[in-house]
């Protein structure tokens, strides 16, 4: 799915059907490498220029692997310069359990910061001090001592 979802050659009435066949079958979705493989091109790639309403239901979700794929998914988003699901997405997610969607979120809030880094300052510096420890501490990997520090002092 990945791959034909990836390549430039699809038509988009496949990736169409990609993106159903994945949103129908999220009970065979059912482990961190099978979201990452997946739905940055699969569902990503197809919601680019379409509404991404389809995004918050995942998020909402009580699966895992469903709040998962909602925030990876905008991985896709991110390399096209796009943040913006992603911060909105990552605030729904921030008191998530999950230690696999905390990293996900994190990481995914991480690489909205190398294209909007004051946006990122500021989500944190609004949320550090209720957010899962978790994401935190993977989305300010790239921060410099200062900024971390900062940060740290936050949640104390």
């Amino acid at each position: 799915m990945d791959k034909q979802a990836r390549s430039s050659e699809t038509p988009e009435a496949r990736r169409k059907e990609l993106f159903d066949l994945y949103l129908r079958r999220t009970d065979r979705i059912n482990s961190w490498d099978l979201v990452d493989l997946g739905a940055p091109h699969v569902i990503g790639r197809y919601l680019f220029e379409k509404p991404r309403w389809i995004l918050y239901g995942l998020a909402r979700s009580k699966d895992p692997w469903e709040r998962r794929t909602a925030i990876v998914s905008t991985l896709y988003f991110v390399r096209q310069g796009d943040v913006a699901d992603t911060f909105r997405l990552a605030e729904l997610l921030l008191d998530d359990d999950h230690d696999l969607v905390q990293k996900a979120t994190g990481g995914l809030l991480r690489e909205a910061g190398k294209k909007a880094r004051r946006q990122l300052l500021e989500f944190l510096d609004r949320h550090a001090a209720t957010m899962a420890r978790t994401t935190l501490r993977y989305a300010m990997e790239h921060l410099d001592d200062e900024q971390r520090d900062h940060l740290r002092r936050r949640t104390s």
